[in-house]
This record gives structure tokens, sequence and C-alpha cells, in this order.
């Protein structure tokens, strides 16, 4: 079975484009889970946000977790919140590796401002200090990460490159594909749990 790729983050970390242009260097199936939601419910994420609440949103993200998990050898870009719900987690840990792309405050407020109206819970950020709020009460939700990787002042290239080797590291040193060190890492990560 080949493991899925599973990005998570602050919104405005780069999971989407980072994810498209892993996607292409694996020869792997890209995957925007709020995009899904979004075409599965004919309405964007800030439509069901404002129609029917979060709980509904996150609701769908669980079921939509559940879906791609059944399928293999996906890069998967979750919504900024996906991490927020331990079965999100749960979920995506029986088959894929977790990718933390984690961005200054600074570089977040940046990249969300250009998608003004488009990005539903940093309405209540009104400035990089609550954005640095918002990230020090995710922090221990992104413990979850198999692999963390800084997305700040980085081409994307750079970004890339970083990623795969960091997948490399987790694999013997005989550097073979991605999909066995991601087998590997999973199973150090039960064993642990074990003891």
């Amino acid at each position: 079975m080949r493991k899925n790729i599973v990005l998570i983050g602050f919104m405005g970390t780069g999971k989407s484009s980072i994810g498209v242009r892993l996607a292409s260097k694996l020869n792997a199936e890209f995957i925007d889970m709020d995009r899904e939601i979004e075409t599965l419910n004919g309405m964007s994420v800030s439509e069901i946000f404002r129609r029917y609440g979060e709980r509904r949103f996150r609701s769908e993200e669980t079921l939509m977790a559940r879906k791609l998990s059944a399928r293999e050898g996906l890069i998967i870009a979750t919504g900024g919140g996906a991490v927020l719900n331990p079965e999100n987690i749960a979920i995506f840990r029986q088959n894929s590796i977790i990718i933390l792309l984690e961005a200054s405050a600074e570089d977040i407020w940046t990249r969300v401002n250009r998608k003004k109206g488009t990005r539903p819970l940093l309405k209540g950020a009104s400035n990089v200090a609550d954005i640095e709020k918002l990230l020090a009460v995710r922090a221990p939700y992104y413990d979850c990460a198999d692999i963390r990787v800084n997305t700040s002042d980085k081409e994307l290239e750079f970004i890339i490159r970083e990623i795969l080797q960091k997948i490399k590291e987790v694999s013997d040193p005989g550097g073979d594909n991605y999909q066995n060190a991601l087998n590997r890492t999973q199973q150090r990560k039960s064993k642990k749990g074990s003891e």
C-alpha cells in the first residue's frame, strides 16, 4: 500500500501551492480537502461557515478525511483547522505521513491578506499579534507531525527539496523511495506507542 502525504499547518503556510508541486514531483495525485468539500457541497468554505456554522464544516472535514484515507498515494492539503479534531489525525495516521508546514506570523499575515474574505477563521485576527496568539493556541495540535518544514522566506523549489530530503532522512541510508520511508516512520511511532 502506498501511503499518503498529508500537509497540515496554519492557513497561509503554503499547503496548497506546495502540495501541487510536491504531487508533480512525486507523480502523485494532489487533493485539496477544502476544494473537495466545496465541490461536494456546491458552495465555498466561507459560505458553509456562514450558512451552517463551523461545526457542520468540521463534520464535513472528518468525512473527507475518512474518504481520502481509504485511497493511497495521495498528496493531501488539509484545511488550517483540520488538526483541531484528534479524529482527523487518527484517521490520517492510519496510512499517511504528516508534514507540518510552518511560517512566521508576519508571512502568514501578508499571504492571507492577499485573499481577504476567503479565510473564515482569520476574521478574528486583525494584526500579526492576533495571528501569533492563534498559532500559540494551535501549537500543541501540530505536535502530531512526522516532519516540520518552515516555509518563510524560501522559494517553492527549495521547500520541495527540503521536504523530499526530510522524507529521505527518515528512510534507511540506502535512500529508497518515499513510500518505504513512510512505512518505517509509522512502524517506529507504533513501536514507541507500545513501549
